[in-house]
């Protein structure tokens, strides 16, 4: 059974997040550093972008809900267009050797075949992704320019990952969202959301 999607309708404190159902541990916290390798094996940190704003993407190739979120659903060019407008985005993959979607030949494979334009990042050690709370794939969090994360949760409202089946009927890409606000200098609106899909491959 697809997870149910809860919505915080505006932003606001840790106490009610928890009473929407939707919690994150990094939302309004400066967001945890990290130093992982790409798929070409080239380190990349987080502190390097210092005044950009930056977006995670919990990825893994194997999971049907990432595969439908970039082949029809709302990851389709998202990460391009805003990209284009000096937008970080970056994948980050926290399956352990030998669990679903880590095997880096397959993740250079769904990189090619869904034209997917920004480095993935393997955190074999799952350390990072159990830093910021990822539980799903995919699971995305947006870190302002203060360095700061203003957003955590799904990539839209629509749990098939496809965007057939937006919860009220409307589809709402809360990354787009997000990012709208924070470039008009806006408390972003859906902080937190419930993220839905496959559960992050750790190792333990």
């Amino acid at each position: 059974m697809l997870l149910a999607f809860v919505v915080l309708a505006a932003a606001g404190s840790a106490s009610r997040a928890e009473s929407s159902g939707a919690t994150s541990p990094v939302i309004g916290k400066p967001a945890p550093d990290f130093a992982l390798t790409d798929l070409d094996g080239k380190e990349v940190k987080l502190a390097s972008f210092k005044g950009k704003v930056v977006v995670l993407e919990w990825f893994n190739p194997g999971c049907p809900f990432v595969r439908a979120s970039h082949t029809a659903g709302s990851l389709v060019g998202t990460a391009q267009r805003h990209m284009k407008d000096g937008v970080v985005w970056l994948g980050v993959n926290s399956g352990a050797a030998g669990k679903q979607g880590a095997d880096a030949k397959l993740n250079a494979e769904a990189v090619k075949t869904w034209s997917i334009p920004n480095p993935i990042l393997r955190d074999t050690t799952g350390k990072v992704g159990k830093a910021y709370g990822a539980t799903n794939t995919p699971n995305m969090f947006v870190i302002d320019k203060t360095g700061t994360v203003v957003y955590a949760g799904a990539i839209d409202n629509s749990p098939d990952g496809e965007g057939k089946s937006p919860q009220g009927g409307k589809l709402i890409n809360y990354v787009d969202a997000a990012l709208d606000d924070v470039a008009a200098g806006r408390p972003v609106k859906a902080p937190v959301t419930r993220p839905y899909g496959c559960t992050v491959k750790y190792g333990s």
